[in-house]
């Protein structure tokens, strides 16, 4: 917690600046770039099938299983630094590459991706695919099922401990005033107000103070995974109460959700910290209070 809260302190001190535009990328974009060195294109799936039957030409394939882990029990949990810098250099990344994702589920999947990269020290140089596949195919852009061996690459790690924020970093913000930190839940309205169960044992409801800001609301719409216009987004995070010197910290159920408002707080400029545990972990210590209805 001591690494969370210092790092913290420093960020805060910066005001929001934004939008960081680079770290979205448009299908024009893309298309511009499918033949440069220094673009890789990683296509994030949970089954090598969505691959197979059309990606991207030149995309190569990254599976959920690499870059995430259980462990003691817990769901999306981060591997080891190595293993990470391994299933990257492995998929051609280096530290001149522009990392360019997309994948499934309008694009949760690419954003645990991104939120991977950015705690290797990579995210800087990684973007999203606006629209993602689903953009792409509707212009009538071209798909291939063919697989393009990469060419290893060496990608020198630069972790970022500070962007993962804890069990007892939250506890810690429980039933006090903070001004400084804002906990989003990520999650559909409908959970966050307690009306569906989740986890095990299941338990409804969300992290005293939290405040909902789903994530799908940043969208178009589900049958046209665009971004919002900037101007709109920030409207949805300062109505949450998201503010320049204030740290968010994104949650849902078990990291995936809360790794799109990430990616979008960051977008933005915000400082933010992804609480990898999420209710996953809250949920099962029974003296973690969860509450339920809207926030008072």
């Amino acid at each position: 917690m001591r690494i969370f809260w210092s790092a913290f302190l420093l960020g805060a001190a910066c005001l929001a600046q934004g939008p960081r535009t680079g770290l979205v990328v448009s299908t024009d974009w893309l298309a511009a770039h499918l033949e440069d060195p220094e673009v890789v294109v990683l296509h994030v799936t949970r089954d090598s099938a969505a691959y197979l039957a059309g990606h991207i030409p030149g995309a190569h394939l990254l599976l959920w299983n690499q870059f995430t882990v259980t462990r003691d029990g817990l769901p999306v949990e981060l591997p080891p630094v190595a293993e990470l810098v391994a299933c990257f250099e492995k998929l051609g990344v280096s530290d001149r590459s522009h990392v360019v994702l997309y994948g499934d589920n309008l694009g949760l999947a690419a954003a645990r991706a991104w939120f991977t990269l950015d705690y290797l020290g990579h995210g800087s140089h990684a973007s999203l695919l606006d629209g993602g596949l689903e953009k792409w195919r509707t212009e009538g852009r071209p798909v291939s099922s063919a697989e393009r061996i990469p060419k290893r690459g060496r990608l020198t790690p630069k972790p970022r401990p500070e962007i993962v924020a804890h069990f007892n970093d939250v506890r810690a913000l429980i039933g006090k005033s903070n001004s400084r930190v804002l906990l989003l839940d990520a999650r559909p309205r409908e959970e966050y107000l307690g009306r569906k169960a989740f986890g095990n044992p299941p338990r409804a409801g969300h992290i005293p103070g939290a405040v909902s800001l789903y994530w799908m609301n940043a969208l178009m719409g589900p049958q046209n995974p665009v971004l919002k216009p900037v101007a709109e987004l920030r409207r949805l995070f300062q109505q949450a109460g998201a503010r320049p010197q204030r740290k968010l910290i994104a949650y849902c159920g078990v990291g995936v959700q809360a790794a799109y408002v990430y990616f979008l707080a960051r977008y933005l400029g915000y400082d933010a910290a992804l609480y990898d545990g999420s209710l996953a972990e809250w949920g099962r210590v029974p003296e973690a209070p969860l509450v339920t209805g809207p926030q008072d």
